[in-house]
């Protein structure tokens, strides 16, 4: 216990330290306080219509206009603007399968995660209006945005542990005729190409009393990555042959000599990751009586991605002076397929209100139905490795018996499928009794999900064909030669995954006097799950995957929180938060080697299901708002314990995920936003985490040491700074000109759990600057702007060299190079015009 006190003092410190501090900016900022009054902000992130600077704990907002005006349409660019976040930029390919959205530190999952729907939930929730739903639509016509600092578990359950981020639509107005059109045109570092943007509006009302809200849009940009080393494949997806003398044929019209002996055709894919998204949304609302009102919506978009945003380092492996020798420079990728992803969303809900006189009832009801598919080049993984890396060396090629194949090709196709239906019902006071304010809800959630991968080698049937045909010594090592009815399919899984939650909640808040109240809450959950699964190597026809024994997992049980906040007068708020949050355990559905299955893992029992993660939060701050500034500051300490990691099984590579035992994070968050002046605006934040392990994280299955104590925990950052200013000059009576300008700056940050291990990379620190000037003239606006102007990569996950692609040789017949750096869009420079109405 001694040595614990000894870790916490120099926090403890920082606290009192910050509360001081905050203190004497008030004293400061009173004797600044001229120029123009800050618009208040309101929030429902409470479940009732509050300022953001009267809600008791750390949160921050960003409206609408503002998300336009910065030329703001991804999700990767809004939650960098907002201080205290940090993300996992993997670009289009991947932003709608993975949430990849870290918030004070709580993560252990690999950054090059997200090629495929992971096990365990993310550990900061997301919500499209009312619905739990992680799907990045495009930020168009958007109210605002919603970040939820800290666990929320009491009033949005299961996935906030670290946080919760809520994007609030623009509802239908019956008060007016309105409507908007937007063109945007840019041209990216890197791409031989453009990106335009396409965006309409329009908002009809029906009497005084309904609206009618339709909008929808259509980007397309054009990619900045080359594929300088792509095979050039037939209409089937089989590399082409190098015929000699410049030629390339089919596999399926070559002859048996040229398939035996002859290598691929190759070709660069000029800016492969192309982007194409088509979204519309509607909503239709009545207000009933006066008291009663329904709101229905509908959300669909729809994604092409042509290949993955990642540049690959160093060379293809190949001798210098080599006609395939390859040396990788900016914007280029070494993989021999590419990468494409799709994927579809549909989201309906249902919202009532009815104010009942001494409280507000509210329902919503919300279905949608979330599925996509991508493809992976996994050649790097078959033939990685080397003496540098010995523990990542595979060479599966020559141990799968396939050497001698001159046209090797692994393409993993990944997938997943998300029906699911939410109801919750919330009871709210619209008033105090006695100095009580109470809320009670209850939530229902019904989620049915498949994830799929089938790893295929496209182009080996033909060799094989050839194989059998002459005998020849080629062959003498590809032992499918000895087989017919081959698939090319090597590798199948399929999980289905049945979800059912059950929960009721609660707030209670006891108003002590005008200045000091206390807030208790309450969620008590009920859960099940069934897994079914199957993998197998089905590369004969006629082989059956092997069954894979159905598992289940139920689990219920009783989160708390406290919070307690005093008006130190009428600009400051102090408060401090005791909350816990939580995130759903699950089951695993993994064949047994005890049971003598051949496809079976050893000591399946003990990773078959994995328990829930919690947290404790303990957080103080004080916030406040003078006339031309507001400001919050935090300190926050959080207790993780059982944190779920998303892996694989020890043998044959089963999707799980298992628990460690426990980690801690502990920061100061600062926010603040003001006017110098009449029209120069700014907002500063400012973020310093710790995240790092307090135990051993051990493999429950093999019991090895995945991580050791003390590892820092991967994809966050220590520092976070983020900056925008804007300054407005009036040019005439209907003329105006608004000049921008924005930084985000991040530390280093790791690529993995383990910082020793040949997965991990520490990714170094960078700065994206961005800035824009508008002519906003009437209902027009002219906007001339920049994004990453310093053409920083960004890099925030990666698949590292030392596990993907290292020391590779010309013998594996793969004259790639597996590695990707995710990076950031490059420097962009465009010019958009709206016109409303």
């Amino acid at each position: 216990m001694q040595s614990a006190r000894k870790d916490i003092q120099p926090f403890r410190r920082k606290l009192l330290a910050s509360a001081v501090a905050a203190g004497l900016m008030q004293v400061a900022g009173a004797s600044l306080a001229q120029g123009p009054q800050l618009e208040e902000v309101l929030v429902t992130a409470s479940a009732r219509e509050q300022s953001v600077q009267d809600i008791p704990y750390n949160i921050s907002a960003m409206q609408g206009s503002e998300i336009d005006a910065q030329q703001i349409t991804d999700q990767a660019d809004l939650l960098r603007a907002i201080s205290g976040v940090s993300v996992v930029d993997r670009g289009y390919r991947n932003s709608g399968t993975v949430n990849s959205i870290i918030i004070r530190g709580l993560n252990v999952d690999s950054s090059l995660n997200g090629d495929i729907s992971l096990n365990a939930v993310p550990t900061v929730s997301t919500y499209v209006d009312n619905t739990p739903l992680f799907a990045n639509f495009v930020l168009r016509d958007i109210e605002r945005v919603e970040v939820l600092r800290g666990p929320q578990g009491t009033l949005y359950g299961s996935g906030s542990l670290g946080g919760t981020v809520r994007y609030i639509t623009r509802k239908p107005n019956p008060d007016e005729f309105e409507g908007q059109l937007t063109g945007g045109y840019s041209q990216t570092d890197g791409s031989e190409g453009d990106n335009t943007d396409l965006f309409g509006m329009v908002n009809i009302p029906f009497g005084s009393a309904a609206a009618l809200r339709v909008s929808g849009g259509r980007i397309d940009n054009d990619g900045v990555i080359d594929y300088v080393n792509a095979y050039q494949l037939n209409e089937f997806g089989e590399p082409m042959v190098d015929a000699g003398n410049g030629n390339c044929v089919s596999p399926r019209d070559a002859s048996n000599d040229q398939l035996l002996n002859n290598g691929a055709c190759y070709r660069n894919a000029e800016d492969a990751d192309d982007v194409e998204i088509e979204y519309a949304k509607a909503a239709l609302a009545w207000d009933i009586t006066d008291r009663l009102s329904v709101r229905g919506s509908y959300h669909h978009q729809e994604d092409e991605v042509g290949a993955r945003r990642a540049t690959t380092l160093g060379d293809n492996n190949q001798p210098e002076g080599s006609p395939l020798y390859q040396n990788y420079g900016d914007h280029e990728s070494g993989q021999v397929l590419l990468e494409p992803s799709s994927r579809e969303v549909d989201l309906m809900s249902l919202d009532v209100e009815w104010d009942l006189g001494f409280a507000t009832l509210t329902s919503n009801s919300s279905w949608y139905d979330h599925e996509g598919v991508g493809d992976s080049d996994n050649g790097g993984l078959w033939v990685s490795g080397g003496e540098e890396a010995p523990e990542a060396s595979r060479d599966w090629i020559t141990a799968f018996g396939y050497s001698g194949w001159p046209r090797p090709a692994q393409r993993a196709e990944r997938g997943y499928e998300d029906d699911t239906f939410v109801q919750e019902l919330r009871l709210i006071s619209n008033e105090s009794v006695a100095g009580f304010d109470w809320l009670i809800g209850g939530f229902y959630m019904d989620q049915d999900t498949t994830v799929f991968q089938n790893s295929w080698n496209p182009g080996m049937n033909a060799f094989n064909e050839a194989c059998r045909a002459t005998g020849s010594a080629v062959c003498d090592n590809f032992w499918p030669r000895f087989y017919s009815g081959l698939t090319e399919r090597d590798f199948e899984y399929r999980r289905d995954v049945q979800f059912e939650e059950l929960a009721v909640y609660g707030d209670l808040t006891y108003n002590f006097s005008e200045t000091f109240r206390a807030t208790v809450g309450a969620r008590w959950f009920d859960n099940e799950t069934v897994n079914d699964t199957i993998m197998g190597f089905p590369l004969v026809e006629g082989w059956t995957s092997p069954e894979v024994p159905q598992s289940t997992d139920d689990d219920s049980d009783i989160l708390l929180k406290l919070n307690v906040s005093w008006d130190m007068n009428d600009v400051a708020m102090l408060y401090g938060t005791v909350s816990e949050g939580y995130r759903r355990g699950g089951a695993n559905a993994i064949p047994s080697l005890d049971n003598g299955d051949p496809f079976g893992e050893p000591n399946a029992d003990a990773i078959r299901t994995y328990d829930k993660d919690t947290v404790t939060n303990y957080e103080v701050g004080i916030k406040g708002r003078l006339d031309n500034l507001s400001y919050t500051v935090s300190a926050f300490y959080v207790d993780w314990q059982d944190p779920q990691l998303n892996a694989t099984s020890d043998w044959y590579g089963f999707f799980l995920a298992a628990n460690g035992d426990e980690a801690s994070t502990q920061g100061i968050e600062v926010e603040l936003d003001g006017y110098l002046g009449d029209s120069f605006h700014y907002h500063l934040g400012y973020t310093y985490v710790k995240a790092e392990l307090e135990a051993d994280f051990i493999s429950p299955q093999s019991g090895s040491v995945i991580a050791p104590e003390g590892s820092t925990l991967p994809g966050t950052p220590e520092n976070v700074f983020s900056a925008s200013v804007d300054n407005t000059w009036t040019l005439g009576s209907d003329w105006s000109l608004v000049a921008r300008a924005s930084a985000y700056y991040q530390s280093e940050a790791e690529n993995y759990i383990n910082q020793s291990s040949v997965i991990n990379e520490t990714f170094d620190s960078f700065w994206l600057l961005g800035a824009s000037m508008s002519l906003v003239s009437g209902n027009w606006d002219v906007t001339l702007y920049g994004k990453n102007l310093g053409n920083d990569e960004g890099v925030t996950g990666s698949f590292t060299s030392g596990y993907w692609s290292y020391d590779t040789g010309v013998f594996e017949n793969w004259y790639g190079n597996g590695n990707r750096q995710m990076i950031v869009q490059p420097r962009t420079i465009g010019l958009s015009a709206n016109y409303r109405f």
